[in-house]
């Protein structure tokens, strides 16, 4: 049994409503597609291809939470709460021009990045009316994602969850109403996510806005916070870019092996995503708790903590294993009724099943790191381990392995991940003390 510590009761405040949050961000989706399923093959097929690029831009953008969840958190840990408040407000201001941009690129780009897609004409039109709508979504989105470590930098994982989760229930019957009381098909869905964004990032505001007042901060963007946030932005887009180049190229490659590897593969992924979602929560913690005492200025209680996360994320990370490992055989079957494709998937499991513990403390190590505001060496440690492992995913391809040969190339991807980052933080070049890095 683990001795206790002083930092677990935070921890588990923090970690739990943060996996609930976590676990509520694909449900936009996964609500789309419920409803979008029942309106035939081709809409369903449009929305799965517009439904992964949005996936994948906002999973771009996710360093608006990170990014403002750590510069906030020192400045709660320093005592500057009026400063931590206007580092929100950047962040939100940020979030609010990047989305406008990515709004008007995305509409001009959608033709051809459904096309690139390899939609079908009878898919197209779908796709593309899904999509268009959605983008009109993205600055309050990013909006939101600002809002969402504006909180957790303040230590509080609790109001993003409830907004989390009010935002999917409003999503759900808002297009309920939209697709089969108004029979706008497909457009109703897409119209009933973007309402719904709008709801969570008005929220986020008012809530920013009332501690703005309380702490007679300035809601004029800063020119200077906002370009250090987008500094920091641009480090994690490196880091998060390279993380999503290796899971495509995953993909890529599994989809050369065979129809029943790309398939079995797709099972372990999506199992493999749960997961990572599960175990990022302690990561979440690690961001606002490292943050706000590397604030305080005090660099022991920084190490500690993180050890005590780590340790955290090992057990985490053997449960979670020892429970796919028991389960490989039953987890495919909830996905296809296809034999060969489940035994398949149930092999590949035993590989996610192995990984976990190591997962668990990548996962965390991501986390602390972040937290930290060590997002330059992030950006190159994450470049680094996917420049590894491209050529072990090609040499897959070269000799024609397996999926289990794609999976043991995955497995290499993330020790290179754990080398860099663990080695960075058995060094003392992440502590950095001080209300900013």
């Amino acid at each position: 049994m683990l001795r206790r510590s002083p930092h677990d009761g935070e921890i588990v405040r923090l970690a739990v409503p943060a996996f609930g949050s976590l676990a509520a961000e694909p449900l936009y989706v996964l609500a789309d597609t419920a409803v979008v399923g029942r309106l035939g093959t081709d809409p369903l097929a449009g929305l799965a291809i517009a439904g992964i690029v949005l996936t994948a831009i906002f999973g771009i953008f996710n360093f608006l939470a990170y990014g403002t969840t750590a510069a906030v958190a020192r400045r709660i840990g320093a005592g500057d709460r009026k400063r931590a408040a206007e580092q929100g407000v950047d962040g939100m201001w940020l979030g609010l021009f990047l989305g406008l941009g990515l709004m008007a690129a995305g509409l001009a780009l959608a033709p051809w990045i459904v096309d690139v897609m390899g939609a079908s004409d009878d898919v197209r039109p779908y796709a593309l009316t899904y999509l268009r709508i959605s983008l009109l979504g993205a600055p309050f989105m990013l909006v939101a994602l600002a809002g969402t470590g504006y909180l957790r930098g303040c230590q509080d994982t609790m109001t993003p969850l409830w907004i989390a989760v009010g935002a999917n229930v409003a999503n759900l019957l808002v297009e309920l109403v939209l697709v089969f009381g108004f029979d706008l098909g497909i457009a109703g869905s897409a119209w009933g996510t973007v309402i719904a964004q709008l709801g969570a990032a008005t929220v986020f505001v008012a809530i920013v806005g009332r501690n703005v007042r309380a702490e007679h901060a300035s809601i004029t963007p800063d020119r200077a916070g906002i370009r250090a946030a987008a500094v920091v932005g641009g480090h994690l887009v490196v880091r998060t870019g390279s993380l999503l180049l290796a899971l495509l190229v995953a993909t890529a490659v599994a989809s050369r092996i065979g129809d029943v590897e790309v398939a079995a593969h797709q099972i372990a992924f999506q199992v493999w995503t749960f997961l990572a979602y599960a175990l990022d929560a302690i990561a979440i913690a690690g961001q606002a708790i490292v943050g706000r005492v590397l604030g305080a200025g005090d660099a022991p209680a920084a190490r500690a903590a993180a050890r005590r996360m780590l340790e955290w994320g090992v057990i985490g990370g053997v449960v979670v294993g020892v429970l796919v490992a028991g389960l490989h055989a039953v987890l495919p079957m909830l996905f296809t009724g296809d034999d060969a494709v489940r035994g398949s998937a149930s092999d590949v499991l035993w590989i996610v099943a192995a990984l976990q513990p190591l997962n668990a403390v990548v996962f965390v190590l991501d986390g602390i790191l972040i937290g930290a505001g060590d997002s330059r060496f992030l950006a190159v440690a994450m470049a680094a381990a996917t420049l590894v492992y491209l050529p072990v995913a090609a040499l897959v391809v070269a000799l024609d392995g397996g999926l289990l040969a794609l999976w043991g190339a995955i497995a290499v991807f993330m020790v290179a991940r754990f080398a860099g980052m663990g080695g960075r933080f058995r060094t003392e070049r992440w502590i950095v003390t001080g209300a900013s890095r």
